[in-house]
């Protein structure tokens, strides 16, 4: 959809990971990340980061290996990722396959990261993942302390080069012949003897032409003019669960020229009928709309930044159960969702800046949302608003079963408020013109009992934020 940005998928080492290594080089991956069982993020539940699929290094050869079988690793960077520390680990990992290497937890440290792991609380003590400017106040890391580290272990690269006589990095890349059991009298080294192979990467790109869905070709042909012209553009087609990221390529367009600010409100409606496959609406922005008379799959408006989506999943007889997959709004920073019907997992996770109304979702709504606005008219799963640290959270809750499923770590709930009852009330009102959802109708009709069975979840402000007690009445004794 942007042939000139590279793309990186990232995979978690484990058995069959190169079958998916070889999938994703199909559709023109970029990079290809593969992570070990010891890598993950300080706010990763210990459990997550002590069995999160396998060492690095099994996932890695089979990864690289089966790309070469396949004709495929000359078409793309292998990076291998999850617990590299030393230019030892470096080369083993270049033995291995890769050619390119992350590392988070060791420039982390570099920066004076203490490995406490209340990343997900708000409350790093060092000042580096926190909102809260009194801590952030704290941190002294510098640039010139990462570019310190990254010398020294360049360093340590070249040195283990030369004790093996290697002049550059890219002779020792998929040479796993080159290593050896540290104890081949051990009897798991027999295990090993698949990984130590040669397997040295040929420069071919012997892969299945990849092919465009048909909706993306006729969007693709209408991007000149939309971008062009300020008149407003009304489309519409139908779409099946083949037609995925549709809107993409045109928000991209509009981007490039119109950067940030998109196109005035209005400019493209797009109007579809059917099934839509998987990103609908991804990374849109300001100017275009979404309408689609039918479900949607998962990543409705992944990293949306402005622009408009609704999910209306109609069927003969009444209304369909679930409007759109999993993991929608994920990353997204602007612009509007309107689901009439349930969500699946990770409804708006990370989300920063989008404002959506959903008719219910699965297990980790609003995980680590950091700003926007979601308002659950149903049913919420487990984990709901786990390391929410800024946003608001809105759930209708007749039968009062929400609060069990509120996270330990969410923020507190409490009833709303005569501001808050008014901004759900016209989020619902805007939800119902959009979709003509029944459940907002029901809502609305009954506003008066309907209004004092709303949760509102919203992070408390930051310390150096909060009013003190001289200037707010409320904590007078």
């Amino acid at each position: 959809f942007k042939p000139q940005v590279r793309v990186a998928v990232k995979l978690v080492s484990g058995p069959g990971v190169g079958t998916i290594a070889v999938g994703v080089a199909k559709a023109h991956a970029d990079v290809v990340t593969v992570c070990g069982h010891a890598g993950g993020t300080g706010a990763s539940p210990l459990v997550s980061i002590k069995h999160a699929g396998s060492p690095w290094e099994i996932g890695l050869a089979e990864a690289h290996q089966a790309l070469v079988a396949n004709g495929l690793r000359g078409a793309l960077t292998l990076e291998s990722d999850g617990g590299l520390h030393t230019g030892r680990d470096v080369v083993i990992a270049g033995m291995l396959g890769a050619d390119r290497f992350g590392f988070g937890t060791l420039p982390l440290l570099a920066l004076g990261c203490k490995m406490v792991r209340q990343c997900h609380e708000n409350t790093c003590p060092v000042g580096i993942t926190t909102q809260d400017l009194d801590l952030r106040a704290k941190y002294t890391g510098s640039v010139n302390q990462v570019i310190s580290l990254f010398t020294h272990l360049a360093n340590d690269v070249r040195r283990h080069l030369a004790a093996m006589g290697a002049t550059t990095f890219d002779e020792i890349v998929g040479r796993g012949d080159l290593l050896v059991a540290s104890d081949e009298r051990n009897p798991l080294a027999s295990d090993f003897a698949g990984m130590l192979v040669d397997a040295r990467p040929r420069q071919d790109r012997r892969f299945l032409e990849f092919r465009r869905s048909p909706l993306s070709e006729v969007l693709g042909a209408q991007v000149p003019e939309v971008v062009q012209r300020r008149s407003p553009l009304d489309l519409a087609y139908p779409i099946g669960n083949r037609d995925r990221a549709v809107g993409t390529r045109l928000s991209g367009a509009i981007a490039e020229i119109y950067g940030d600010e998109g196109l005035p409100e209005g400019s493209v409606q797009l109007r579809l009928s059917g099934a839509a496959g998987q990103s609908l609406g991804a990374f849109l922005v300001d100017g275009v709309a979404i309408v689609l008379d039918g479900p949607a799959n998962d990543y409705v408006g992944k990293g949306m930044g402005g622009g408009t989506i609704v999910v209306n999943p109609r069927v003969a007889g009444g209304e369909h159960p679930h409007g759109a997959g999993n993991a929608c709004l994920y990353g997204a920073t602007g612009g509007s969702l309107f689901v009439a019907g349930a969500a699946g997992q990770r409804f708006a996770v990370r989300n920063s800046g989008a404002t959506a109304v959903v008719e219910g979702t699965s297990d980790h709504c609003c995980e680590y949302m950091t700003g926007g606005t979601v308002v659950v008219l149903g049913a919420i799963g487990r984990n709901t608003g786990a390391g929410m640290t800024g946003g608001e959270l809105y759930v209708w809750d007749p039968e009062l079963t929400a609060k069990a499923h509120f996270a330990e770590t969410a923020p507190p709930s409490s009833r709303l408020g005569p501001d808050d009852a008014d901004r759900v009330k016209g989020l619902v009102e805007e939800h119902l013109e959009r979709t003509g959802s029944e459940r907002a109708a029901a809502i609305l009709g009954g506003w008066a009992e309907a209004r004092e069975q709303f949760w509102v979840v919203r992070p408390r402000p930051p310390r150096s934020l909060k009013v003190t007690a001289e200037t707010d009445s409320s904590a007078r004794v």
